[in-house]
């Protein structure tokens, strides 16, 4: 069995910047394994660490194509793709977005932006440009989560890790969007308030930047995002009858997308950016069979459901995956 891992306030310091979530991690520290460093993690962000201490943990990344040599060793790591991606032209127009959305928001562009050029950065940045600062504050913790796991399992990397059997739900973020709505409200004063500045036209059918459903697998056996796994996204088609564990009738699904993870353990588009998605159950499926060939799963399906009143939401649906144990939560 694999030694618990410690992790002091320094270290969490190096993973993330919110002296809140180092001190609470530290405490809930040792931990037996990756995933479950994670799941603590992912809990004491949403749930326990306020807005200033999101603004907190933002402060401390660069913006994104700083070249700097105070720049730290992974934000270096992070941003490589999309540094090495940059011409002269789109360095310029990153750092003048950059800008832009700095004195709109407040704080930095937050981006997890391993793997991404520096073109998908850019087209990211313009998109959410034009979000609410309550909407842009939420998508903005969200990315800095990501960063957080990323360099969570860097942490782990040096350790051989042994994920977690014990079951602890699928449900770890026990928060309502309405009530994370209602503490960011609370703690808007701590924004500046944006500038009648008319924002840069942006084109596209819908507000939003993304499909209603992503979702991205990360390899908590290796402390690595897991790439080249295929994922298949269906919706059910079968008005008679809504699927059920007495009714697993394979035909009622009608797939509406497919792709294969990228570097960082991201799919591709699996679906149409429509603003408002249909209700309905929706089943997610990973080919885990060729990425873990001597694993225990050859392939992960995990089925959920968008009611009427959540249409307009975000569905992030991750894998976090070993080849003998594997979970999931909802994430936006």
């Amino acid at each position: 069995m694999a030694t618990p891992t410690a992790l002091t306030v320094e270290d969490m310091l190096r993973v993330n910047g919110s002296r809140r979530l180092a001190a609470a991690m530290a405490a809930a520290s040792p931990f037996s394994s990756l995933a479950d460093a994670l799941l603590a993690a992912r809990r004491i962000w949403l749930n326990e660490v306020d807005v200033n201490g999101w603004l907190e943990a933002f402060a401390a990344h660069p913006a994104i194509g700083t070249t700097s040599p105070s720049v730290s060793k992974w934000s270096k790591e992070e941003q490589s793709a999309a540094i090495s991606t940059a011409t002269d032209s789109t360095a310029q127009e990153l750092a003048e977005w950059n800008a832009k959305y700095r004195e709109k928001f407040g704080f930095v562009f937050m981006i997890c932006a391993s793997g991404r050029t520096a073109p998908e950065v850019l087209a990211e940045l313009k998109r959410r440009y034009v979000n609410r600062p309550i909407v842009e504050l939420e998508a903005a913790a969200q990315e800095e989560l990501k960063i957080t796991e990323l360099r969570l399992a860097k942490l782990f990397s040096s350790e051989p890790t042994v994920p977690s059997t014990t079951n602890k739900g699928p449900n770890i973020q026990s928060d309502k969007a309405s009530d994370r709505i209602r503490i960011i409200g609370a703690h808007l004063g701590a924004l500046p308030q944006p500038r009648a500045n008319k924002a840069p036209e942006i084109t596209g059918s819908s507000n939003r930047s993304r499909p209603p459903i992503t979702t991205h697998v990360l390899d908590v056996a290796r402390g690595s995002p897991a790439s080249g796994i295929e994922v298949h996204l269906e919706m059910w088609k079968d008005v008679s009858a809504p699927p059920s564990f007495s009714n697993k009738d394979f035909n009622g699904w009608a797939t509406l997308g497919s792709s294969i993870t990228n570097n960082d353990g991201r799919s591709g588009q699996l679906m149409d950016i429509v603003d408002n998605v249909a209700p309905g159950f929706y089943r997610i499926s990973f080919n885990t069979s060729k990425y873990a060939p001597a694993g225990f799963f050859p392939y992960v399906s995990i089925i959920f459901e968008i009611k009427e009143s959540q249409t307009a939401e975000h569905f992030h649906v991750p894998l976090l995956h070993s080849p003998f144990s594997f979970t999931t939560y909802r994430g936006s």
